[in-house]
């Protein structure tokens, strides 16, 4: 129940002087309750802390102030729109836009009460390592990475980061220091304060936890935990972390029965991938500086990950794994146990996408000078209209690729023209060079 604001309560925005009339309490947590609000026509969400807090964290007026003055990093952040205040009472907030009803929390996600496909799932998870991209090179850090911060829409992946009134300026100390389970080994032990390196950490433990429905460092030593105290979560999380998968260190492997997500899931997804979390959570626990995973990192990961993803015949979604073949391993679908069938492939310089029957490719595969662009499909895979056995790449760009078939043969595909998907056809995209395989 609310218990600060009451329904048609007005408050005013300090920087407008916005009229914002209180509709509907949304709910509440240990800082303050979130209503939603109208104005002109609009609604938004607006938070109001609760006294007790404040007094707690007294920056947080202030570090409010430094966010909204900054702007917003990107539009995945519920971002600060401006402060509130309450007519003859000490209480104050903050505007920010309202979150759609169809973005699910990840916590939603470990209790399976949404099960979006890998692609969503990899899409979510791209789009969070770009929005704390962003954030950072503005010289924020967030301090407060968890579950209940990120939402995503299961349908599409796109996501949602809310909470951001724990943002503030890289390095500084604060009242903020996380959520236990998520915070950096150094954080826990008190050795540092939030940081770019801390948030890097806490963005890995994340995605574990997206891809693998559990966390990295609870294994054989958490199930032996008798008595779950402060003590043993420091020693678990700050003292003495061992990645449950450290291909080095088996003490902390996950124990069947107990952490059966992490033993299923880890072995789907290609090595790469895996060799990614090896280092957040070998090298990354302690090389603070130097061995966390940078965004751009898990940006070039993901990207690939997506892009390799392959569908079984019994429709299950799978993942292209280089690295096993060449050791002479023959992929086998983890749903059916049949030996995977694979679609062509476009080898793009040194990556790889599989041509499922829904690829599509993007400037950022095309386009050398267009890094990350993915706003618009530059081709698709389709079906020839007379002949449902073959199938080709779409031009949907506006500029022609030189193609050169087996013999030589040197044609050219115009937009909105078709290249067959043959072995060993090269095209020219213009700035990159590409190959199909089959």
């Amino acid at each position: 129940m609310s218990s600060l604001l009451k329904r048609g309560q007005i408050l005013h925005g300090s920087n407008t002087q916005t009229a914002y009339e209180i509709e509907t309490f949304l709910g509440a947590g240990t800082q303050g309750e979130v209503y939603q609000a109208k104005t002109n026509g609009q609604l938004v969400a607006l938070k109001c802390y609760f006294p007790q807090y404040i007094k707690t964290d007294p920056n947080c007026q202030q570090r409010l102030e430094k966010a909204i003055s900054k702007g917003n990093p990107d539009s995945n952040f519920l971002w600060p729109i401006e402060l509130v205040f309450t007519d003859k009472t000490p209480l104050f907030g903050y505007v920010m836009p309202l979150r759609a009803d169809h973005y699910k929390s990840i916590v939603d996600l470990m209790k399976r009460r949404i099960d979006p496909g890998f692609r969503e799932l990899i899409t979510a998870c791209l789009g969070l390592v770009e929005s704390f991209l962003h954030l950072h090179a503005k010289g924020f850090c967030y301090r407060d990475i968890n579950f209940n911060n990120i939402f995503l829409n299961p349908q599409t992946g796109d996501i949602l980061i809310c909470d951001n009134d724990n943002v503030d300026v890289n390095g500084v100390s604060g009242a903020i220091n996380g959520t236990p389970r998520f915070m950096a080994p150094e954080l826990v032990r008190g050795d540092a304060a939030p940081c770019t390196e801390s948030d890097l950490f806490s963005v890995s433990v994340l995605l574990f936890y997206m891809l693998m429905l559990h966390h990295p460092l609870e294994g054989k030593k958490e199930a032996d935990i008798r008595c779950f105290d402060q003590a043993a979560m420091n020693r678990l999380y700050g003292n003495e972390p061992v990645f449950i998968f450290d291909p080095r260190d088996n003490s902390n492997y996950p124990v069947k029965g107990l952490h059966d997500n992490a033993l299923t899931y880890w072995p789907l997804y290609p090595q790469f991938i895996r060799d990614l979390f090896i280092r957040a959570f070998t090298t990354g626990i302690n090389d603070v500086q130097h061995g966390r995973v940078r965004e751009n990192e898990w940006r070039n990961a993901l990207i690939r990950l997506r892009d390799s993803m392959v569908y079984c015949a019994c429709g299950a979604e799978n993942f292209y794994d280089s690295e096993q073949l060449k050791e002479g391993q023959q992929q086998v679908c983890w749903s059916c146990k049949q030996p995977l069938i694979y679609p062509p492939r476009l080898r793009i310089e040194n990556t790889i996408v599989m041509l499922n029957h829904d690829t599509r490719l993007y400037l950022h595969h095309i386009d050398k000078t267009r890094r990350f662009e993915f706003s618009q499909a530059a081709a698709q895979v389709t079906r020839h209209p007379q002949d449902p056995n073959r199938w080709g790449l779409q031009n949907l760009s506006d500029q022609s690729w030189t193609i050169t078939l087996t013999d030589n043969t040197v044609k050219t595909v115009e937009p909105q023209r078709t290249v067959n998907l043959n072995a060993g056809i090269r095209i020219n995209f213009g700035s990159v060079q590409a190959e199909i395989r089959v």
